[in-house]
Parts: C-alpha cells; structure tokens; sequence
C-alpha cells in the first residue's frame, strides 16, 4: 500500500509539507488547504503551484478533499445546484491536480444518520456530474449520514451509482459513537469497495491522540489491509495537536493556520509510526526518535 499525508496537518507551506513528506519516506501529499486558502478557494495557478511542488519533490498527489456535500441536506432547488457546482468544479480541479480521487460527503445530519435520505438528495446533486472523469469516494464522516461503513453501504445502495467507492475512516465512527469497534466487522462489511483509507485514532469522543494511543487497534488493521491485497493509499489524517484539542468547528472546515497550527511536531511523530507500522521485514524506517525538524533539514 502506498502512505500519504493531508498536507495541512503538516504544514501550510505545500513546499515544506512535500519536503517532509519525502524525507520521512512517505508516497505522496492528499490535497485540502494551501497558503491558508480553502481547497475549494485555489485559483488555478494556486493548484498548479500545489501539484508542481508535489512532483519535484518525488511525490503523487493521493487524493483532493473539498467540501463537497458537506453541508445541510439541500431544501430548494438553489441549494441542489450551489452543491452539485461544487462537485463539478471539484471534478475540474482535481484533474488539474493529477488526483486520482474527489472526496465527497452526505450531508450533515440532524438527530440520526438517515442515508437514504441522503442518497435522493445527492441523487439530484449528481445529476449532471461529468461521469468518467474523477472518482467521487465518499467518506465515512462523524457528523454526516453515513458515520460507520454500514451507514456509507446503505447510501451507496440507496443512491445506485456504482462510480463511487468507499473512503474508510474508522476514527470518525469511533468518534460519532456510532461505531466505537468498526474493526474488524465494519471493515469486512465494506472492504470490497474500499479505495481509500485515512488514519487517525481516536480517544472516544473525547479527542485524538497520537496514532497507537488511541482505540483503534491500527497495526492490525493495516496488517489485514496487506494481507487483503489493499494497494491503494493509506493516509495520515493527524487532527491530534501537542498542547491543544482542536474544536468540532476546526474539524468541520479543517484548512488555515487556525487549523494547522501544531500539527507539524505531532504529524511527523505519527508519520514515523505509521511508517513503523506499514514496514515490511528488512523495510528501511526514518530511526525512532529522530527530530522531526533536522529531518526537515536534510541533516
């Protein structure tokens, strides 16, 4: 499998993130905010200067991740078009990136998840997606209709278009308190049509800590993911910060410093974990307790 890392819980900097991302041993750079700019507010030349700085430093961009229907359920047919020219123009950007993905939502719920719903409201909003473009992945999210692999199959059932996969995120169902062990039955349940994983490990509903402190047991899952033939990206999504929790209203709209802020010195320890826990035997790993910033430097 093939390791990435959201690029703002490193760094704003898409150079600095790209530099770190390399030297730790890492793949590639998963796509949101740049410069403080939200991924659905770069400018052409902004995306072209992320995907420059992602090939000169060795690397793949693994994925582009707007908010697309991240939002409440559309009530007028104002709202519908406003979500599906989101995903369209996310389409657009995501092949000026090279990416090979546009993560989407199923709206925010209200009271319990009610995906069904969800998949004719987002029925309408597809309609008119250019097809055969960009993969739509759509995420197992804490606060939207489909928080657990069960919730995302009955969308995707529901919904009918086989174009789209399943980006797995187990730390957010852990987090909803919709599915406090998604490992191993929620994974079994959806793995077939997994294209996408992000990693972060949650304390209960209380926060995120330090990838292996937390509840997911995540050495074994990416152990089954190999042993599954997962070839895919596996992608560090940190949201743990040293000396600070980040607000629900920080993980809604996860771009800008306010939300960066601290993530360097607890992604690049995460990274070396993950790292750690993917490496196969005789498989080189940046040496445990090297400083994350003289890697940075090159020294």
């Amino acid at each position: 499998m093939r390791l990435a890392i959201i690029n703002d819980e490193l760094s704003q900097d898409i150079e600095e993130a790209a530099a770190v991302t390399a030297r730790l041993g890492f793949d590639g750079l998963e796509i949101r905010s740049s410069d403080g700019v939200p991924p659905h507010r770069m400018d052409d030349a902004a995306l072209l200067a992320v995907r420059d700085a992602v090939t000169r430093h060795g690397l793949r961009v693994a994925g582009f991740d707007p908010p697309a229907l991240k939002c409440e359920l559309p009530r007028t047919a104002a709202e519908t078009d406003a979500a599906r020219d989101l995903v369209v123009d996310s389409v657009r950007r995501a092949e000026l990136l090279g990416a090979p993905f546009v993560r989407v939502f199923t709206f925010y719920r209200q009271g319990d998840p009610d995906p069904r719903r969800a998949a004719a409201a987002a029925r309408e909003v597809l309609d008119g997606v250019p097809a055969g473009r960009v993969p739509l992945l759509v995420e197992t999210g804490m606060r939207t209709n489909s928080p657990t692999m069960r919730h995302t199959l009955e969308f995707l059932d529901a919904l009918g278009d086989d174009r789209l996969g399943v980006l797995w995120d187990p730390g957010n169902s852990v987090f909803s308190g919709w599915d406090p062990a998604p490992f191993p039955q929620d994974y079994a349940l959806g793995r077939e049509r997994i294209r996408h994983v992000h990693v972060k490990d949650p304390d209960g509903q209380r926060a995120y800590v330090r990838l292996g402190d937390g509840d997911l047991p995540w050495p074994a899952i990416l152990a089954r993911l190999a042993e599954d033939g997962y070839r895919d990206w596996v992608s560090l999504e940190t949201h743990w910060r040293v000396g600070r929790v980040l607000t629900q209203a920080q993980r809604d709209e996860p771009w800008g410093e306010d939300f960066t802020a601290g993530g360097f010195e607890a992604s690049t320890a995460c990274m070396r974990l993950l790292r750690e826990m993917t490496r196969g035997p005789g498989g080189d790993a940046v040496p445990a307790g090297t400083d994350a910033h003289t890697v940075e430097a090159g020294a």
